[in-house]
């Protein structure tokens, strides 16, 4: 069993529901990429764990797989080589938003390192490549086409990306928010996704239990602490300081962090999400090219989001930078990609189609 999350705005479900579907008795191997594009990538955010290994060999990913049920890493020479052929070529002829070549980065580990069982996350909106549902389900049919004639199980999930998932966009951060979400602490629209995904995972690998019971496990699991000691568990095996995830305020923070005040009373009807990751590059959170590096302390957290009430003078959200210099320019930009409304805004689902 595998899964694989599209690069989005804030999200961080990979780190969340791996561990989760491990704790449940399924096991669970995924092979990712850096960041390409707006945030870092599962990788970058794993690497915010101090020690946390992600270039181990394949034999050692194959046996974490073996003996924990779980083993997260970034691809290798050894399998996928021409994953990071295709990564460089979308991004030297700007074609990183390519449904072909997505598809192909995407699908070419899932099939190396012999999944049978893949539920793919495949979002869309202002945080996403794909800008609208249709191109969405355009990459889904891609990714199943190349998928089909093989004796193996995919599921798509299509959610909205626009605004940014979660609270929490930047690598450590978004760990942090990730460590909390396994301790049962999650944002409404990260709750949404997160579960739909463990469900639809359950699911393929032939659990036949309602919708219903199949929560209920999945809430147990959390509650009971088994899936993040299931995390602590992958951390320590792939060489990890897990000390780290048990007091979160070990880990280094940004040096400066600035509030964002609302000017106005209302309700927010958006916030931008591709503003919100170009903000993240800016800070350092994200690669403007492939080989640059990422600055893992740096981003936003957002305290209120689509469908909230603010007050005039409450906070937006918190700028997390490593200097003050264009710091007045960051708190505008922010503030811009906020729009506020005197009336009611109904809040949506993320989730907007399975199958």
């Amino acid at each position: 069993m595998t899964n694989i999350v599209q690069d989005g705005v804030g999200d961080k479900v990979t780190l969340i529901i791996s561990p989760i579907i491990a704790s449940l008795g399924i096991p669970i191997a995924k092979m990712s990429g850096r960041g390409l594009g707006i945030t870092g990538g599962t990788v970058d955010k794993l690497q915010a764990i101090p020690a946390y290994r992600t270039d181990i060999s394949i034999e050692e990913f194959k046996e974490n797989v073996k003996e924990i049920g779980i083993s997260l890493i970034s691809q290798t020479l050894d399998l996928a080589p021409a994953d990071k052929k295709i990564y460089a070529l979308r991004d030297a002829i700007s074609a990183v938003d390519s449904i072909p070549l997505i598809a192909s980065s995407i699908m070419s580990k899932k099939i190396a390192a012999g999944s049978n069982r893949i539920v793919l996350d495949v979002t869309y909106g202002s945080g996403a490549f794909m800008k609208n549902e249709a191109q969405a389900k355009k990459l889904a049919k891609a990714m199943k086409e190349i998928w089909k004639g093989k004796e193996k199980k995919i599921c798509c999930v299509i959610s909205r990306m626009e605004q940014p998932l979660g609270h929490a966009v930047g690598n450590t951060l978004e760990l942090i928010e990730a460590v909390q979400a396994l301790h049962g602490e999650m944002a409404e629209d990260l709750r949404e996704v997160v579960l739909e995904m463990c469900v639809q995972m359950l699911k393929l690998a032939g659990r036949k239990e309602s919708r219903i019971e199949l929560e209920r496990e999945i809430w147990e699991t959390i509650h009971t602490g088994k899936a993040f000691e299931k995390f602590v568990q992958l951390a320590q095996r792939q060489g990890a300081d897990v000390a780290y995830l048990y007091d979160l305020n070990k880990l280094e923070k940004a040096p400066i962090i600035i509030p964002v005040t609302s000017q106005e009373k209302g309700w927010i009807q958006e916030l931008n999400a591709e503003k919100v990751g170009r903000m993240s590059i800016e800070l350092g959170a994200g690669r403007k090219a492939k080989e640059d590096e990422i600055d893992r302390r740096v981003g936003i957290i957002l305290c209120k989001k689509i469908g909230d009430k603010v007050e005039q003078g409450e906070c937006l959200a918190y700028i997390h930078a490593n200097t003050s210099k264009n710091i007045e320019f960051f708190v505008e930009e922010l503030k811009s990609a906020y729009q506020i409304v005197p009336n009611m805004v109904m809040k949506e689902k993320v989730v907007v189609e399975v199958f």
